[in-house]
């Protein structure tokens, strides 16, 4: 399926403030096979989106780089970990997170949307967007921001909340 970033965006603006909502509802009171429905979901969105089609995360978002990951990457660039963090990279105050300075990140290629270092990426992008997680309640956060973001973690929500639709309206999830 193609995606239009356009309409993407458009889509979350009018539905975000529902969709979080939503997720919220349910990591407070998640109802029983909650995992075995986000697997059956995750299946059905994987037919619908193409991610090469999409890469709006890599347009807009910053993965965390360990230090595995920097060490990985720095190698497969033939310079140092210090080279790569001078280049590219910044330390967040807060979290003392390794992060992109610019989005989109400077490994994508923009006009095939493939990552350049695909083979070495940060295990962060691996993950992404970390849909197929066994207990789905502990990435609850995760997919309130991921949402924004990233079709494939819209389309699993409303295919979750069309899904639970008859359980939200009698537990009031």
């Amino acid at each position: 399926m193609s995606i239009s970033l356009r309409s993407f965006k458009q889509r979350v603006r009018h539905r975000k403030t529902a969709f979080r909502r939503f997720l919220a509802r349910l990591e407070k009171n998640p109802p029983k096979k909650l995992d075995q429905l986000t697997a059956t979901v995750e299946h059905e969105v994987w037919k619908e989106i193409d991610c090469v089609k999409c890469a709006n995360c890599c347009k807009s978002m910053t993965p965390t780089y360990t230090l595995k990951d920097m060490k990985r990457i720095s190698a497969h660039l033939g310079m140092t970990v210090r080279e790569l963090k001078n280049k590219w990279l910044y330390q967040e105050r807060s979290s003392g997170d390794w992060m992109n300075r610019n989005t989109p990140c400077q490994f994508l290629d923009l006009e095939t949307n493939l990552c350049t270092i695909y083979e070495v990426r940060p295990l962060d992008c691996a993950g992404f967007p970390h849909l197929p997680r066994k207990k789905m309640v502990e990435y609850m956060h995760v997919h309130k921001q991921n949402v924004e973001f990233c079709p494939a973690t819209y389309r699993m929500v409303e295919k979750m909340m069309e899904k639970l639709k008859p359980l939200t309206s009698k537990a009031k999830i």
